[in-house]
């Protein structure tokens, strides 16, 4: 190849571009279809942390200071927490087991560790396995080259015990993993911290750690509680980091230097399908992370070790096949935010126990990103993104600001009482409201739902135990309606009165078709037309209920009210208008971010379905 000696300038024929060029040309194309001023306001959106994520940034976004973001593996660690990153050997691939059976979890974990998993997440006591199961459970288990992550709630100290006594019996130093004690974390998933998992047994598992077993961590920050309970991306920081000073406070009054105790934490986060925000969440736990060490004097040890599990709020029961989706776009924000440990959901999680394949393609979703796309190659591949930093900064103070009203409350364990479950039930009200009128979209669920489908049959799992902080999941409200009318004799029907040639009723058909059908209602259509007696009959023989118009404003001028009046004869009990606008004979309006779960239960009571 011959390469030219002189430098290439491949945009010199170009005008320089600036930020007000963009906002000219941006302007223009928007008043093509609305009266707009301020093209970047009119194209920017607000996260559930009043975060305004705008359509363009540049230079002058970037936080103060020059270099504020830092080296990979130096304060403040936004940019990872080793200066090498996982350039060496990718993230570590860690799969929870919780299934009882021990001989089944035997198997499932060797086989795990045998085709690429890392680490092993064992879900102990009453949500899985039993205590006593541990020792077989990890029979043939290489403890000095796979870490143990126990997650055991009220038998943490029985469950660490056991691994340690495992351990001295094996005469081996674990290659690392975590005791698990997380007694807030407790409080928040049941309400109150059993005995024998409290403050005091967490202080003495880290004390035997930092003694006897240096590279074994004792406490776990598990922040999936303020998620799974509808929180926003800076709740769940706030939170994880209020709690991690609590466990600072106890463990040095425990007689740990601040070091030692700093080494016992890690924390554990949820990742989303909003790839950005959680890139920019798991930057910006870092950088929250290194300033209370450097507030306690220990800056040079203030890497936050991170666990990334994805998301439970997101999964769907209905349609699980969209969840290896959701979790591989997860993953990969969890692997580019610079997460140590990543678990990936298997993507029949909502439907029960997770058979062998589920197991498979969880383990194998971190292994095409790190083996074959290279995710990992690139240390800290957001760094100095206009966008990711300014958003991790946002994100940062944002959370900072929580952690302050929490520490002002008396700290994490007395803000439970109130303050946090009163501000993540807020939250949650938001987030409720986008998802029903659909500016939330799931799809599978609420958009483009498959009445047809046949879902896989998995093994019940235990329901977990409750008390604490209630656990949600984004798709339930319409699924708790697909549900409702799975189990009918007959499904309910609505009918789609079609007016004029199918080029005019296709979209808002198409889009009237797929709200109903997200609550188990199933559609028929009239076909092209616009005689309203002959509607009214393909009416009479749907046996549907209620009817819906679809069509173009044009012909809804001229042919909405007197179809409307025709099905109302017929016996329609309700007629809905896919589209803006009010026409005689019709009861209410179908449209992109209209209340669909409103006009689903609204739609059932027309159809004499009892909630």
């Amino acid at each position: 190849m011959t390469v030219p000696s002189e430098e290439l300038r491949l945009a010199s024929e170009f005008p320089p571009a600036d930020r007000d060029r963009w906002r000219e040309l941006a302007l223009a194309v928007l008043r093509k279809s609305a009266e707009v001023d301020d093209p970047e306001a009119a194209l920017s959106t607000t996260t559930y942390d009043d975060i305004t994520l705008r359509p363009l940034y540049d230079a002058s976004d970037l936080p103060a200071g020059t270099g504020a973001a830092g080296l990979p593996g130096l304060p403040p660690y936004t940019r990872g927490a080793r200066p090498e990153g996982g350039v060496a050997s990718g993230w570590d691939v860690r799969q929870r087991h919780a299934h009882p059976d021990p001989a089944v979890t035997r198997e499932a974990v060797l086989a795990d560790l045998e085709n690429g998993v890392t680490s092993l997440w064992l879900v102990l006591g009453e949500d899985g396995l039993e205590v006593a199961a541990l020792p077989g459970v990890l029979d043939g288990v290489h403890l000095d080259l796979a870490p143990v992550v126990l997650d055991a709630g009220p038998a943490t100290a029985e469950a660490a015990d056991a691994l340690l006594r495992l351990l001295a019996d094996r005469g081996v130093a674990p290659a690392g993993g975590n005791l698990g004690a997380d007694p807030i974390g407790l409080r928040a998933r049941l309400g109150a911290v059993p005995d024998g998992a409290g403050l005091d047994t967490a202080v003495r598992l880290a004390r035997r750690c930092a003694a006897d077993h240096p590279t074994l961590r004792a406490i776990t920050v598990d922040a999936t509680p303020y998620h799974d309970a509808g929180g926003s991306h800076a709740e769940e920081l706030g939170c994880s980091i209020a709690t991690g000073v609590a466990y600072l406070r106890a463990l040095t009054d425990g007689g740990l230097s601040v070091a030692e105790a700093l080494g016992q934490i890690e924390f554990r986060y949820a990742a989303t399908a909003d790839q950005f925000l959680t890139i920019a969440k798991l930057r910006a736990a870092r950088l929250l992370w290194a300033r209370v060490a450097q507030e306690c004097g220990a800056a040079e040890h203030g890497a936050q070790r991170q666990h990334a599990v994805t998301s439970s709020a997101m999964m769907t029961a209905r349609d699980p096949w969209v969840n290896m989706l959701r979790t591989t776009i997860a993953c990969f924000a969890a692997g580019v935010g610079g997460a140590d440990a990543v678990t990936v959901q298997p993507f029949d999680a909502r439907l029960g126990l997770p058979d062998a394949f589920a197991r498979r393609i969880a383990r194998n979703t971190s292994a095409l990103l790190v083996e074959e796309s290279g995710v990992a190659r690139v240390i800290d591949p957001a760094g100095g993104s206009w966008f990711a930093e300014r958003l991790t900064a946002d994100l940062a103070a944002k959370a900072w600001e929580w952690f302050q009203r929490i520490e002002r409350a008396g700290g994490a364990l007395a803000a439970l009482e109130e303050l946090i479950p009163e501000r993540l039930a807020r939250t949650w009200a938001k987030r409720s409201k986008a998802i029903a009128h659909r500016r939330d979209p799931i799809t599978g669920v609420s958009e483009f739902p498959n009445l047809a489908e046949k879902l896989p049959v998995r093994t019940p799992r235990r329901e977990p135990q409750g008390g604490g902080l209630p656990r949600v999941h984004y798709a339930e409200p319409f699924e708790r309606l697909r549900d409702l009318c799975d189990r009918l004799p007959e499904r309910p029907k609505a009918f789609l009165a079609t007016i004029g040639p199918v080029s005019a009723y296709t979209a808002r058909a198409t889009f009237a078709a797929s709200l109903f059908q997200s609550g188990g209602v199933t559609t028929v259509d009239a076909g092209p037309g616009t005689d309203p007696a002959t509607i009214a009959e393909a009416f009479r023989a749907s046996g549907a209920a209620v009817a819906c118009l679809c069509s173009a404003d044009r012909l809804y001028a001229e042919h909405a009210a007197p179809v409307a009046a025709a099905l109302r004869e017929a016996g329609a009990k309700r007629v809905w208008l896919a589209g803006k606008g009010g026409y005689d004979g019709v009861d209410g309006n179908v449209y992109a971010g209209c209340d669909a779960i409103a006009v689903l239960e609204t739609t059932l009571d027309d159809c004499g379905v009892k909630r």
